[in-house]
C-alpha cells in the first residue's frame, strides 16, 4: 500500500489543496492588475480560479454515481484550463512577469494531471454510501384496494 490517508471530506484532497493555495495566489497577483481590468481580467481569472475547488467539492458530493463525479471533475479540469487562459493573458498585457505567469501555469497542470489522474480512477472514490437509506419497494406495488397485483 502507498500510506496515502483515506479521504474522509474533500478538503483532504491534494487536488482540492493545490487549488485552494493557487486560487489565493490569483487573488493576491490580480489585485495589482491596473484599475481598467477590475471588472474584466481580475475577474474572469480569480471567477475561473475559484471554480476549481468549488467544482472539485461537488465532485465530492456527487461521488455515490461515477458519471456525476467524473462530469464535475471534467468542470474543475475545464475551469483550471480556462484560469491557464487568463494566465497567459496576464503575461502578454504586460501585468504578470513571465517568471510569475510560468509558476502559476504549472500550478494549473500540476492540478490538471492530479484531476486526470482522479477521473481516471474513479471508481476508487464512487460507490453506493455506507449510511444509505433504502426504502422497501413493496409498498408501492399494490394496487388501489389494497391488495397485491
Amino acid at each position: 500500500m502507498s500510506g496515502l490517508k483515506y479521504a474522509e471530506s474533500f478538503r483532504d484532497l491534494l487536488m482540492y489543496q493545490k487549488a485552494r493555495e493557487l486560487q489565493q495566489e490569483v487573488f493576491m497577483v490580480s489585485g495589482a492588475f491596473p484599475k481598467e481590468e477590475k471588472f474584466s481580467l481580475s475577474d474572469q481569472i480569480r471567477r475561473s480560479s475559484r471554480s476549481i475547488g468549488a467544482n472539485l467539492a461537488e465532485a465530492w458530493g456527487k461521488r455515490r454515481y461515477e458519471a456525476h463525479f467524473v462530469s464535475k471533475l471534467t468542470d474543475a479540469d475545464g475551469e483550471q484550463y480556462e484560469t491557464q487562459h487568463w494566465i497567459e493573458t496576464a503575461v502578454e498585457c504586460g501585468y504578470l512577469d513571465q517568471q510569475k505567469g510560468t509558476e502559476l501555469l504549472d500550478r494549473c497542470k500540476q492540478i490538471g494531471r492530479l484531476l486526470g489522474g482522479t477521473m481516471e480512477k474513479a471508481h476508487i472514490f464512487c460507490g453506493a454510501l455506507t449510511k444509505a437509506v433504502r426504502e422497501s419497494t413493496r409498498e408501492y406495488l399494490v394496487n388501489s384496494t389494497g391488495n397485491p397485483d
